[in-house]
């Protein structure tokens, strides 16, 4: 990767804006630590590397992650830090072992971002990836798709410590133009185009088809309603708080507190609280059984929740406990 050379290209000073802005607005001590960009050689990825090196000289750390899906792909990382440490500019490759349930996409995610909070050179570092409005909408339309609630449409976030991801009001043409203007070679992954994976299909074949029959601006469409359904999400998640607050006694909930709620409110509170206590990975199935045993109480039995816990209700208060039996109710109401 060639030094980013000085340019008056619109989309230049447009990725180099993003990055200054997304700097400034970290926290203090975020702001002050030393940056890790995440880079795979790719257009996103590039141009935003090389604008937080125009903007913040002397504090870029890389990190490329190598998934060892591909051929050669020890090879071809090595060759892109070899290229920045010639510069001056930290650098290393952090090979990962993709496993693990939920399919490819959702492995190698695992994986690459285990890789890169490890990488980080220091504890407030934040980490820079190079996600775009664009990503923005197939994360909203995967969602959708899905039958995800709320928190999933809202996509992601600029800021998510230690994720930080500047670009994501630009397109990903702007990432593109932004190498173009500079000179900087872009390396196009294969897998960005191999349609066994899903947001590949979205990105070359569902996008533009909406985008023919709607006319245009699907994507910023999409993407303004992640903000939208964000700023409604952080609402719902101040008052969930606020009612665990008022509904806690000692390790059990309050029924008759939580019930008192609008439903979803109950079951964000439900979910935050059940997570505090073990039961990761809970499903739509047993949130709504859970929330059963406050809003539609009938003397129904323990539910049962992954990592062999079970919630229970007893004398007006809710439980988790380890499961009583290995065949308990997976989270279906009676």
């Amino acid at each position: 990767m060639a030094a980013p050379a000085v340019s008056d290209s619109r989309a230049v000073v447009a990725v180099r804006r993003a990055v200054r802005q997304a700097l400034d607005g970290l926290p203090t001590a975020a702001r002050a630590a030393p940056l890790l960009v995440a880079w795979s050689g790719g257009a996103d990825s590039t141009a935003l590397l090389a604008a937080a090196r125009a903007v913040a000289p002397g504090r870029v750390h890389v990190a490329v992650v190598d998934h060892g899906l591909q051929e050669r792909s020890a090879e071809r990382s090595a060759e892109l830090v070899t290229s920045l440490t010639a510069q001056g500019v930290p650098a290393a490759v952090h090979s990962v072992v993709v496993e693990g349930g939920g399919g490819l996409e959702a492995a190698a995610r695992r994986a690459r971002y285990d890789a890169l909070r490890a990488a980080r050179p220091h504890p407030d570092s934040p980490v820079l990836l190079g996600h775009t409005l664009d990503d923005q909408a197939e994360t909203v339309l995967l969602g959708l798709g899905r039958g995800s609630g709320a928190r999933s449409l809202a996509g992601m976030v600029s800021w998510d410590p230690p994720w930080l991801r500047p670009l994501l009001s630009l397109r990903r043409a702007d990432s593109t133009a932004a190498c173009r203007a500079q000179g900087l070679p872009v390396w196009d992954d294969p897998h960005n185009a191999d349609p066994r994976f899903t947001r590949v299909r979205l990105r070359h074949q569902v996008l533009p088809l909406l985008e023919d029959v709607l006319g245009g601006g699907v994507a910023e469409a999409l993407a303004r309603t992640a903000t939208q359904l964000r700023d409604d999400d952080e609402a719902l998640d101040a008052t969930a708080h606020d009612l665990l607050g008022c509904g806690r006694d000692a390790d059990a909930l309050d029924a008759a507190v939580l019930g008192a709620a609008p439903a979803a409110v109950r079951r964000r509170a439900l979910r935050a609280w059940l997570a505090e206590h073990g039961a990761t990975g809970l499903t739509d199935l047993h949130l709504r059984a859970a929330d059963d045993l406050v809003g539609r109480w009938r003397g129904q039995g323990a539910v049962a929740l992954p990592q062999r816990l079970e919630l229970v209700r007893e004398h007006g208060r809710l439980r988790v406990r380890t499961a009583a039996w290995p065949g308990a109710r997976r989270g279906t109401p009676e």
